[in-house]
């Protein structure tokens, strides 16, 4: 029952918190949307008499003291009303989700190839530290750290699709419309062109991961109940699999849902290195073309990505381990 208790108030705190941490993303995004420039430049342009300008702002409520414009704003918020876009005279969070499902593919492969890749070369490098394959992995990995993720793209743009012809340099490729969700995924086409751009994103995470991997499989292993294990008898694959890698997972889970924040921020440069019509690009376009709304919408909903994902990493850490309640209670 304590167990209970003690898991249901950190979970209601973690979700308190995700709250305060939005509601602050929307004051920031009010406070660049006032600062970024008038809206009415954007509406009706410059040659409008200035009498008809103070009547459109006093309508719009923009002459407003500014605690009443946020609290308009908040309000229009809650109901999913963050604007509507200049460019595409839509409103922002339409645009923007119709964008979500591109970037949200591109995410995913990058972490598939992050996770494929960095738990075994990790767990490799921890068990065989000595050999000539694991200095190579780790070296290739300061590498990996070292390049900025765009050369990254380019590199596999000239080699595989301008030397070797075997995967397309740009675009999304074809998508099945399932209805609130286009896709790639289902179509071979689509794969293809996901294969470029989900390794140049993983490229910025699989090198730290791998060293993360390495480090918490190292940590592990040294621990009594390691020992023990192989006094048993238990086989190494066991030992290294079962025993040190089940519990080396709680730490990469934190680090893990801190990181899909920083790809999701990585997909301005992919995409726009291949040309993916993802959420990322769509910002560039609305900062080139000054659509305010659209950037404030774009920075709200990323920040409410980032919040989710924290939020459930905290959660898994909790099934993980328990005992995360009792230390978050603290």
């Amino acid at each position: 029952m304590k167990a209970f208790v003690s898991g249901a108030a950190f979970i209601g705190g973690r979700l308190l918190q995700a709250l305060l941490v939005m509601l602050a993303i929307l004051v920031i995004a009010f406070a660049v949307r006032q600062s970024l420039g008038d809206p009415l430049r954007e509406i009706m342009g410059q040659a409008v008499p200035e009498s008809e300008r103070a009547e459109l702002r006093h309508q719009l409520g923009l002459d407003a003291p500014w605690s009443v414009q946020l609290a308009g704003y908040l309000g229009r918020a809650a109901t999913g009303d963050l604007g509507t876009s200049i460019i595409y005279k839509k409103p922002t969070v339409e645009v923007v989700l119709a964008k979500f499902p591109a970037s949200f593919e591109l995410v995913l492969g990058a972490s598939l190839v992050v996770l494929l890749l960095s738990v075994p070369c990790g767990v490799y490098c921890a068990v065989r530290p000595q050999t000539l394959r694991a200095r190579l992995i780790l070296g290739l990995s300061v590498l990996g750290i070292s390049v900025p993720v765009f050369l990254t793209g380019i590199f596999l743009i000239t080699v595989f699709a301008v030397w070797l012809d075997w995967l397309p340099a740009f675009g999304r490729g074809q998508t099945v419309d399932l209805g609130v969700w286009q896709t790639g995924l289902l179509t071979r086409d689509g794969l293809a062109h996901l294969v470029l751009p989900a390794l140049t994103l993983s490229s910025i995470m699989l090198p730290l991961f791998i060293r993360l991997v390495r480090g918490a499989m190292l940590d592990e292993l040294g621990h009594d109940y390691v020992r023990t294990a192989r006094a048993k008898g238990a086989s190494p694959l066991r030992v290294w699999i079962v025993h040190a890698l089940r519990n080396a997972l709680l730490p990469l889970v934190a680090v893990g849902g801190l990181q899909v924040g920083t790809l999701i921020a990585y997909t301005l440069l992919t995409e726009t290195v291949f040309q993916w019509p993802g959420m990322g690009f769509l910002f560039l376009e609305a900062v080139t073309r000054a659509d305010i709304p659209l950037i404030t919408t774009y920075l709200v909903l990323v920040g409410l990505l980032f919040v989710i994902v924290n939020t459930l990493v905290d959660l898994l850490s909790l099934a993980l381990d328990p005992r995360v309640s009792l230390e978050g209670a603290r």
